[in-house]
């Protein structure tokens, strides 16, 4: 959408596209912290919340200081000072160091444009999957590096087809929210407002708890009770354990052979049934 080129998915190991996501999630928390720090608080913690840029293939924070941003280059698992969502300082591979190292270092750039270094030390409010590297093992970007060009693949081919959605929905008059990632679950995700509590979720995670695998996702809230919902395309399927939602996991979509326009109608067809169901 958008004259997005949508970058072909062929797959890779399971277990090694669950490692990279697991430290790549790790990884993307210096974001979350510098935010949370530096970034004017919101009552619904969106001022931590992350843009993609598709050119730097990665997320980036929202202004820490005049024009000041960090970055994480997924697919190298690389911090970055970005300045108006462009590289613009140092950057600092994670590949073979630890947190202690990036706290080190991003500690030392920030007291350097003038912003105090000890607020990147307040502890988070949430828990993450557990990993080596909260307990100092270093990162690995050398062994996952195919994997992790792949997650990047997936980041990048979700933002551009739920930014064009977003503006499809736009364009009929509903209230849309920007697609941003969220570091808590590392997904990514545009809340669509239908009035009176009533809202539909679109958005795509690399894998969690419920599904190891990356998955695109059309959640619906309230939950319709006694309506009969619509089937879903080949790709999809419906998820009722704890919340309810239209899911298309990633072995579904590697396996067609137009990823992009299958996961584009899917997601679509999937909002246009949870407005109707919500009337």
């Amino acid at each position: 959408m958008g004259g997005f080129d949508w970058r072909p998915l062929r797959g890779v190991d399971r277990t090694q596209l669950n490692e990279a996501r697991r430290q790549a999630h790790y990884a993307v928390q210096w974001l979350a912290r510098a935010a949370r720090a530096f970034v004017s608080p919101r009552p619904d913690d969106s001022h931590t919340n992350l843009s993609w840029i598709d050119a730097f293939d990665g997320f980036t924070t929202q202004r820490l200081k005049d024009d000041l941003g960090l970055g994480l280059r997924i697919a190298d698992l690389t911090l970055v000072l970005m300045g108006d969502g462009t590289v613009r300082g140092q950057s600092y591979p994670l590949n073979e160091r630890s947190d202690m190292n990036a706290r080190n270092w991003l500690g030392e750039q920030l007291g350097a444009k003038g912003l105090d270094a000890s607020a990147l030390d307040a502890p988070p409010p949430y828990k993450i999957p557990t990993h080596a590297i909260a307990n100092g093992a270093a990162y690995d970007a050398t062994r996952p590096a195919h994997a992790l060009a792949e997650l990047a693949a997936w980041f990048a081919n979700a933002h551009h087809s739920l930014e064009g959605i977003r503006r499809q929905v736009i364009g009929r008059k509903l209230a849309a929210s920007p697609v941003r990632c969220w570091p808590h679950h590392f997904d990514l995700d545009s809340l669509i407002s239908l009035g009176e509590d009533r809202t539909t979720g679109m958005g795509f995670s690399p894998g969690d708890d419920y599904y190891d695998e990356p998955y695109f996702y059309v959640s619906i809230y309230p939950e319709p009770k006694g309506m009969t919902l619509p089937e879903m395309p080949p790709i999809g399927h419906t998820h009722t354990h704890e919340f309810l939602a239209a899911i298309a996991l990633a072995s579904k979509i590697v396996a067609e052979m137009e990823q992009g326009k299958k996961t584009e109608a899917f997601v679509l067809g999937s909002v246009e049934a949870a407005i109707k169901l919500l009337g």
